[in-house]
């Protein structure tokens, strides 16, 4: 939130904040992960930054009252989120972190997955465990897979304006439908580049060739398996921001986990945290310059040598607390 005052110092512009209880420590104070003061809080708010939930000293309560289960998912069911974005980047100055050769890196890789996450195999019916059977159905439709078209497509046009589809087409009926919408989409966005990718294609060539990737749109399932595998591109979960889309609210929160084994130790990657402030000034306030500018900075303090533990080549790190001003420094000088 140090980034966020420096915001509203240089340019004016104010945000009322307020805190609610979720997790771990709503479960402790209040007995729940996600208390209804806290509902109320999300439900009139304009955009949701969420820390990270979670820890080992809740691993041993029922799954309800976990704070990953009814803290993280209850408020994602609560808000009603449809579409999830993860966007990628491999920073020059973290080439040597990633685990992909130079060769493979040596162009720009910079890319977002936009995972439509209310439908598909995870929530379709009917769905059964029998001795010997187990069920599983995927549905989509057409309304759901065109506004979340709309959607990537949107996003294409601020970046480089091109979408890649991913889909199982050739076998799957749920995918045929979800190209056909696609493909009519795209006829809105003629300025943007459209390709379509068969699921086991698009995750070698997220290896393989990651930088031909700008906007990859996909179903939940796909989604939540190419994320997860483009994740590792940057070398560290402590480098990703995600948003999460709802019918009236996002939710924006790092990617990765709450790190417990590091937990008070000022030792965590704050950038995640910071990138996702980005995106929530990027796609709730339309502040699409002060976003690029604090996506700038980032990359600035980077290239000027910081680094934090989950970061470091060279075990020379500062403290999430000196990333966070080093960073907020340099976003004063720009801004």
């Amino acid at each position: 939130l140090k980034v966020l005052d420096v915001v509203e110092r240089k340019t004016g512009v104010s945000f009322e904040r307020i805190f609610g209880h979720i997790g771990g420590e709503a479960y402790d104070k209040f007995g729940t992960p996600f208390p209804d003061e806290t509902k109320k809080i999300c439900e009139n708010s304009d955009a949701i930054l969420l820390g990270s939930v979670g820890g080992k000293e809740w691993d041993d309560l029922p799954p309800h009252l976990k704070p990953e289960i009814g803290g993280l998912l209850g408020l994602r069911k609560f808000l009603k989120l449809h579409t999830n974005l993860r966007p990628v980047k491999v920073y020059r100055a973290l080439i040597g972190i990633s685990p992909l050769s130079d060769r493979v890196l040596k162009d720009e890789v910079d890319l977002v997955t936009v995972r439509e996450l209310s439908l598909g195999i995870y929530f379709g019916e009917p769905k059964k465990l029998e001795d010997d059977v187990g069920l599983d159905t995927m549905v989509y439709d057409a309304e759901t897979v065109r506004r979340i078209a709309k959607l990537a497509f949107e996003i294409a046009r601020r970046r480089r304006k091109k979408v890649t589809s991913v889909d199982k087409a050739n076998v799957l009926y749920s995918s045929m439908l979800w190209r056909k919408v696609v493909e009519n989409v795209s006829k809105e966005y003629p300025d943007v580049f459209l390709e379509h990718l068969y699921v086991d294609n698009a995750a070698m060539q997220l290896i393989l060739n990651p930088s031909r990737f700008d906007v990859i749109l996909t179903t939940n399932m796909f989604g939540d398996i190419l994320s997860d595998e483009s994740a590792v591109l940057a070398g560290s979960l402590g480098m990703l921001p995600s948003a999460s889309f709802g019918e009236r609210v996002n939710l924006y929160e790092p990617a990765g986990g709450s790190a417990p084994d590091i937990a008070g130790k000022n030792l965590a990657n704050p950038i995640a945290q910071i990138l996702s402030l980005s995106m929530m000034l990027r796609y709730s306030f339309h502040m699409d310059e002060i976003a690029d500018k604090v996506d700038e900075t980032v990359e600035m303090t980077l290239e000027q040598g910081y680094r934090t533990k989950d970061i470091s080549e060279d075990g020379r790190f500062i403290s999430t607390s000196e990333m966070g001003d080093r960073i907020c420094e340099n976003l004063s000088k720009i801004l």
